[in-house]
């Protein structure tokens, strides 16, 4: 387990594998957030949880909690491993595919000197997906998964103007090929070169492609539209006659009684288990449909934003000065002020400096802190105004809608 050090103490980062948690591991993380730390839970944008504060006399306790609880890795040294992305709602055979990957990974001693951050993402073409995070490789399902198509240090192409994918390869060859991959990069990156778009920067995508087998895809191939609206409220299960609620977190974060409250309602209602999301929220998979206003219900009485239209359901938001030495401004205060004063919804992004840490990809509105309650703001990338107020900020924003 990966414990770093931030402005409160510890910062414990627990991979959950497919954003798959289950009731009694939901409890051992709250309990470790409590015994270990502040108990305060991050939901992170990659579908992880982190523990902040932990304190350096509890690192082997905590250990210990997660192991027990099964959250740790299959071979030792291959933590870092799992940084595989799926839909909160991938199928079985998603998530077969993806532990064959992991697994395969993990048993590889030379992967082990991937990145920390190294990620990779496999889609079967969920209509609830998270299709903007880059990563360094992604697989996107085609024919029901018999075949795969790829890309490189990227988004799978989802727009019109997206960079088109690279081949394909058939479904049975999935493992071999992210391995095949993986081990490439590891052979051709330096010692400073972490992610495959380094590498990529460097030879250039045809010299790195050139040893591996796979097929040509029509670069016209878009992924179908996902709909990340469906990541609030109670909707009908892919397959079958359950369904899930869905919510997400005030700007990411959960106390230790929360947590435990979603477990426990997770063990009456939803078999026992809870999916975190991207979007750093939770769902409750296979709810009975007579059961399902109850979850809902439940859900918004612990605090969790259920509906697309709350005022911070668009929000993200650093640690802010109280946990990060780097940032400049108390981020998570401010934004709950900003969606206070602001009438209309946008995607809006509050970064305490310039390394953008909680938004893995560009946010149309990114405010970032140069003092406190103080931010410039950019729009699609450019700096439009410096050194705003947080009612300043909320103006500008509101004259920019209505112009639209």
């Amino acid at each position: 387990m990966r414990i770093v050090q931030a402005r409160d103490g510890g910062l414990a980062r627990l991979r959950i594998f497919g954003g798959k948690l289950d009731a009694h591991a939901a409890h051992a993380v709250a309990r470790a957030a409590v015994r270990c730390g502040s108990g305060v839970i991050e939901l992170t944008n990659r579908a992880n949880l982190q523990l902040r504060g932990i304190r350096d006399d509890a690192h082997a306790e905590l250990v210990d909690i997660a192991l027990d609880a099964g959250l740790g890795p299959q071979a030792e040294g291959g933590d870092d491993l799992r940084n595989v992305m799926l839909s909160p709602l991938a199928s079985d055979s998603t998530r077969r595919l993806a532990t064959a990957i992991v697994t395969a990974m993990q048993g590889d001693a030379a992967l082990h000197a991937l990145s920390p951050k190294f990620a990779l993402q496999l889609d079967g073409g969920e209509r609830l997906a998270m299709l903007d995070h880059p990563h360094d490789l992604w697989l996107s399902a085609l024919d029901g998964g018999a075949r795969y198509a790829f890309g490189l240090a990227g988004s799978m192409p989802h727009r019109e103007a997206d960079a088109p994918a690279l081949g394909s390869i058939a479904g049975e060859h999935a493992v071999g090929f992210v391995v095949a991959v993986l081990r490439a990069f590891v052979a051709q990156a330096s010692t400073d070169e972490h992610r495959m778009r380094d590498v990529l920067a460097r030879i250039g995508v045809a010299r790195f492609v050139a040893a591996l087998s796979f097929d040509p895809i029509d670069i016209t191939w878009r992924r179908a539209p996902a709909d990340a609206s469906l990541r609030f409220g109670a909707h009908p299960m892919p397959e079958g006659a359950a369904w899930y609620v869905g919510a997400q977190t005030q700007l990411g974060r959960l106390d230790a009684a929360t947590l435990d409250a979603l477990a426990d309602l997770a063990s009456t209602h939803a078999q026992g288990r809870l999916l975190i999301t991207p979007w750093q929220g939770v769902l409750m998979p296979d709810v009975a449909a007579q059961h399902k206003e109850h979850v809902l219900a439940r859900m918004n009485a612990l605090g969790l934003i259920t509906q697309a239209d709350h005022p911070l359901a668009r929000f993200v938001a650093c640690a802010g000065s109280a946990g990060c030495a780097k940032s400049r401004a108390d981020t998570k205060a401010d934004a709950h002020r900003l969606a206070a004063l602001l009438t209309v919804q946008g995607d809006v992004h509050f970064s305490g400096c310039e390394r953008s840490c909680a938004a893995a990809h560009p946010v149309a509105t990114t405010l970032i802190a140069v003092s406190t309650a103080r931010y410039d703001l950019h729009v699609d990338a450019r700096l439009v105004e410096r050194n705003l107020s947080i009612e300043e900020a909320a103006a500008w924003l509101a004259r920019s809608h209505a112009d639209a």
